[in-house]
């Protein structure tokens, strides 16, 4: 029973952890290290199974194409104790909790990845499947934000939750509901939900206009909410505090947020936000290496330095380009490329990025997705990187991200993908309860509280379904990993974790397609 605290993390690292407390574990299939050799990888496949995740993510009643099949419907009495409609929405992993600031950040990720990569998503084949996990997640915070200053945080809660092994079809816990209001303020929560939902107006901006002025509309009432009753949500909805505390504070979802709505207005006095708070909101001040659900600082960082390219007023200028240092300190700690060491991101023997023993996974794939984005700005404006131990152009960056991306698919000594369902070997043993006990279409039977404890958490044989497109915690410091139901800090797949490959995957595959000669083999 996963009873530690699950997700949170105990400070924000000004600079990376470099210490490895990672336990040596038996492995369980393969006790032979192999050496990575080059190989290809099918990135249209493994785009298009990152989609289907979302799928098995999915609570409230399941829509006629739904095409994870062992999925039904589940929360549909969600808020209907506190008189609100708050079916919908994710899971954010294996358990039943709709947790809100987690799954805001899927969704900036997730239109994120199509901002940058649409047009390579269209040629997969795969844009339609991605505007339906986007809109998803959207049409539930339509629901959560019931007024101005309301905003639904979370349904269920995490202790109640992780004492059942249960089908999300069977649900018996607690499906209460917390809010952020004026007198309970969450300014970290008000300003991630209004950046996604200024991200996702920009993606529906031409396919769904009028869906798109709704979410802008949602965005900017959220910001304004978050910045004038400024307060982290955690101390206003406590039950979260054990599971996605806000350690990072609200500063950075705040300028986070006025970004997003700068770029999907193109409004100065959002802007001016960026600029004026750059300083004492930390964006200009936090050197951070890592990106993820609650520290948002280098997101920040490499959106500004992007808005360099067009702006003209000198002083804009001057404080872009201090976002844009502590940007590139970021890129040059992930790169290996610090002159002191302890600044620089520690790398396995496999060479994957390491920040933390507990879902690592998240760290890799932001950082993919970071550093694809950023070789294409420099690309575009026939520019290099300049990190304290030397120059690297964007070919180089983006060698380097192809080489996680590679890791998660199976360039590495275990040979084992991490992505769920991609290539001949891959965790069959994922901590989650939907896909560890028989499907609900399958067997109806209801299955109890702690019935799905005795009955199907402690098996030795695979989940009976396959959670395809999950990208899972990964492994330890020394690539070890031991695929366990019971091992959830590296068997355990959030939606945040798989959420900004999508757009990778495509642009590797368009890269791919295209021939273009910018990356070398795997190594």
């Amino acid at each position: 029973m996963e009873r530690k605290k699950k997700h949170n993390h105990q400070q924000i690292p000004r600079f990376p952890l470099h210490y490895c407390s990672c336990l040596l574990l038996t492995l369980l299939s393969v006790s032979t290290i192999s050496s990575t050799a080059a190989q290809a990888f099918d990135y249209g496949d493994a785009l298009k199974k990152s989609l289907l995740y979302f799928e098995s993510q999915r609570s409230g009643r399941l829509p006629y194409n739904q095409r994870v099949t062992w999925r039904d419907h589940s929360g549909l009495t969600d808020g209907l104790e506190q008189g609100v409609d708050l079916v919908g929405g994710y899971y954010d992993a294996g358990d039943h909790v709709k947790f809100g600031l987690p799954m805001a950040f899927t969704i900036t990720m997730l239109s994120w990845g199509i901002i940058e990569f649409g047009d390579q998503i269209a040629n997969a084949g795969e844009l339609e499947h991605a505007l339906e996990a986007i809109k998803w997640g959207t049409d539930y915070f339509i629901k959560a934000h019931t007024s101005p200053n309301v905003l639904w945080a979370e349904v269920g809660d995490g202790d109640t939750d992780h004492y059942c092994w249960q089908r999300p079809e069977d649900m018996t816990t607690s499906r209460q509901a917390y809010k952020v209001d004026e007198n309970n303020p969450g300014s970290d929560l008000a300003g991630e939900t209004a950046a996604a939902m200024a991200a996702a107006s920009i993606v529906f901006k031409k396919t769904n206009p009028h869906y798109s002025h709704l979410l802008l509309h949602h965005a900017q009432e959220l910001f304004e909410f978050g910045d004038k009753y400024r307060g982290k949500y955690d101390g206003s909805v406590g039950v979260v505090k054990s599971y996605y505390a806000s350690v990072s504070g609200y500063m950075d979802e705040l300028l986070w947020a006025a970004l997003w709505l700068y770029e999907a207005t193109d409004r100065e006095e959002y802007l001016k936000y960026v600029i004026n708070k750059a300083h004492c909101f930390g964006g200009i001040g936090w050197a951070i290496s890592e990106f993820s659900w609650d520290v948002k600082y280098a997101g920040i960082q490499i959106k500004a330095s992007k808005l360099l390219e067009k702006e003209k007023d000198k002083r804009n200028i001057h404080i872009l380009n201090q976002y844009r240092s502590k940007a590139e300190y970021y890129l040059c700690s992930c790169l290996n490329k610090n002159i002191n060491a302890s600044n620089n991101i520690e790398h396995t023997p496999g060479g994957l990025l390491y920040i933390r023993q507990w879902n690592n996974m998240q760290y890799v794939s932001t950082a993919a997705f970071l550093l694809t984005i950023y070789s294409d700005f420099l690309r575009d404006s026939n520019k290099k990187l300049d990190c304290p131990a030397g120059t690297v152009d964007h070919k180089e960056i983006l060698n380097f991200a192809k080489s996680q991306v590679d890791y998660i698919l199976g360039s590495n000594p275990m040979n084992m993908s991490y992505l769920v369902g991609y290539g001949s070997k891959f965790p069959t043993r994922v901590h989650h309860r939907g896909a560890s006990i028989v499907s609900y279409r399958e067997n109806k039977g209801f299955i109890g509280c702690t019935q799905g404890y005795d009955n199907w958490y402690s098996r030795h044989e695979p989940n009976p379904n396959v959670l395809v497109g999950a990208l899972v915690g990964g492994p330890d410091c020394q690539d070890n990993f031991m695929d366990q139901r019971d091992n959830y800090m590296q068997t355990e797949a959030c939606t945040y974790n798989t959420a900004p490959l999508v757009g990778v995957f495509a642009k590797l595959l368009h890269l791919e397609d295209n021939h273009e000669g910018e990356l070398v083999a795997s190594s």
